[in-house]
């Protein structure tokens, strides 16, 4: 196995405001969604520092006789002046309501964005999927399938992840902060700059545990490319290997490549580990400060015992959000490696392409074989005149070949493996195009005719037979619906397999799973 083309490409910034707005641009057919998510969630934030400021207000207003704070305006006159009352106005009026609400916001952003993720991620999967059956067979010469499935699956998954819990939860982190700073400061400064002092620190912390977390995120990348590179390849191959007595070379290999895996995760658990509790750390260093400090201040009548005691909640809430900070940062980094790598294949161009109608000429194929199935067909003569082709750079498959086939007449091609037989039937049906020459349908360069129509011509029976989960008929449909019980019974008639398929229990809706396991 080819580590370089199995390897998963490594791109991106930390950030990136190009792929930010076309990302975003997946969020334009659900902006009233996820308008009403940012709304709850800077609500919330305005939220987070009310229950704090509510215990102010009833320890200093009750419970502490010799404390002198000035209330606002609405506050004293709501508050009854009998301590029993009022402490029971703080705690079901304003309190219960608030924890209510904040709950409801919460759920309501959350359910909104995961709902949204969910949508998006349906959206660009689709997109992927049609693109990825559009693009010419010379892509999947150069991309192994297990890369692309990564691209259809984990790496949209990664964006779900950013839509459903990053873009607007980090406004919402933002904003707790932004609210919990401000009432802090206006409360008292000097408190909530001793609060702030360990803030270099964390800094530090953080930084370290981002490049940390980066460099294990690349390596696990990496790994997650190889095992699904690794399975694709060894899966489909599952004959041969077993046939030459490779399993115990194959299941070495994918050990190695297994633990590689394993090991950048330990990596990753190890830094999370180590970085959670060291800001959990740091908070409570922050409380041991505003007790010592803040407790003497509120002995020499400095700040009342309610501001003390607000402002160790304060501090408990005010890192919280400084940890979602950090794990939306390295959600946001992957997620830019993964828009990069999906754009890049979405941004992969089409070359095989239907023509443009200025360029067409008269179409003499059906346009819809369903529809016109009565009409008489075209006269099928097919001609290759001085062909040229090679699937890559000089290394010529084909050198100036000509000749034709008449209606009506049966053709063998001959030769060695790698003469160029299979590609001749490639060409024909333009998955390739020729570099030289031209190959003709009815006298038409094939260039000049729809693909559709021009694939709607020709019937094919490959070597190996493939079968698509579903049913016996569906198989032989392959998806054109006009095709009518009767014939499908009078090609399996002409094929010989009338009377297997009658014998089977479910007859022609026989369940067909996988390369025909059922069968």
């Amino acid at each position: 196995m080819a580590d370089s083309f199995h390897d998963e490409e490594i791109l991106g910034k930390a950030y990136d405001s190009r792929l930010m707005r076309r990302l975003l641009v997946y969020l334009r057919p659900y902006w009233r969604m996820t308008l009403f998510a940012l709304v709850a969630i800077l609500l919330f934030g305005i939220l987070q520092a009310v229950p704090p400021y509510l215990l102010k207000v009833e320890v200093d207003r009750y419970l502490d006789p010799t404390a002198r704070a000035q209330l606002p305006k609405f506050l004293s006159s709501f508050l009854s002046p009998n301590p029993l009352v009022g402490i029971t106005q703080i705690a079901l009026i304003l309190f219960l309501p608030a924890a209510v609400l904040t709950f409801g916001l919460e759920f309501a952003q959350s359910f909104a964005m995961q709902l949204v993720g969910q949508r998006v991620m349906y959206d660009m999967r689709k997109q992927l999927f049609a693109h990825l059956q559009r693009l010419q067979m010379s892509f999947f010469d150069r991309n192994p399938v297990g890369r692309l499935v990564t691209r259809v699956t984990t790496d949209v998954d990664v964006l779900n992840d950013l839509f459903a819990s990053g873009v607007v939860a980090i406004f919402g982190d933002i904003f707790s902060l932004f609210s919990i700073v401000v009432v802090m400061l206006k409360m008292d400064y000097k408190l909530a700059l001793l609060t702030f002092s360990v803030l270099p620190i964390i800094v530090l912390v953080t930084a370290a545990f981002r490049k940390a977390v980066r460099e294990s995120y690349r390596r696990i990348r990496v790994a997650i490319a190889r095992i699904n590179a690794y399975l694709q390849e060894h899966i489909t191959g599952m004959a041969v290997l077993q046939l030459f007595n490779r399993e115990k070379r194959s299941f070495q290999e994918f050990e190695k490549i297994n633990r590689a895996h394993m090991e950048a995760y330990k990596d990753s658990i190890l830094a999370y580990g180590l970085f959670y509790p060291a800001v959990e750390l740091l908070g409570m260093i922050a409380v041991a400060i505003i007790l010592y400090l803040g407790g003497g201040m509120a002995l020499r009548g400095l700040v009342t015992v309610g501001t003390a005691i607000a402002f160790i909640q304060y501090s408990q809430r005010f890192f919280r959000p400084i940890q979602d900070l950090s794990d939306k940062y390295n959600l946001l980094q992957a997620a830019m490696a993964s828009s990069e790598r999906i754009f890049k294949l979405l941004d992969t161009p089409v070359t095989i392409t239907d023509p443009q109608p200025s360029s067409r000429g008269p179409l003499p194929v059906v346009t819809d074989v369903g529809a016109h199935r009565d009409a008489p067909l075209p006269s099928s003569l097919v001609e290759f005149r001085h062909v040229g082709f090679a699937y890559r750079d000089e290394h010529r498959v084909l050198e100036n070949v000509s000749f034709s086939i008449e209606p009506g007449e049966t053709v063998a091609v001959v030769g060695h493996t790698g003469a160029g037989k299979t590609t001749l039937t490639n060409l024909l049906l333009r998955f390739y195009d020729a570099q030289e020459g031209q190959v003709l349908f009815d006298g038409v360069d094939i260039r000049r005719l729809r693909l559709r129509e021009l694939r709607g011509n020709f019937g094919i029976v490959l070597q190996d037979p493939f079968l698509f989960s579903g049913t016996i008929a569906s198989n032989i449909r392959l998806g054109s619906e006009w095709i009518e019980d009767q014939q499908i019974r009078e090609a399996a008639r002409q094929v010989g397999l009338l009377e297997f398929i009658e014998s089977l229990p479910g007859g022609f809706q026989e369940p067909v799973k996988e390369r025909g396991a059922t069968l």
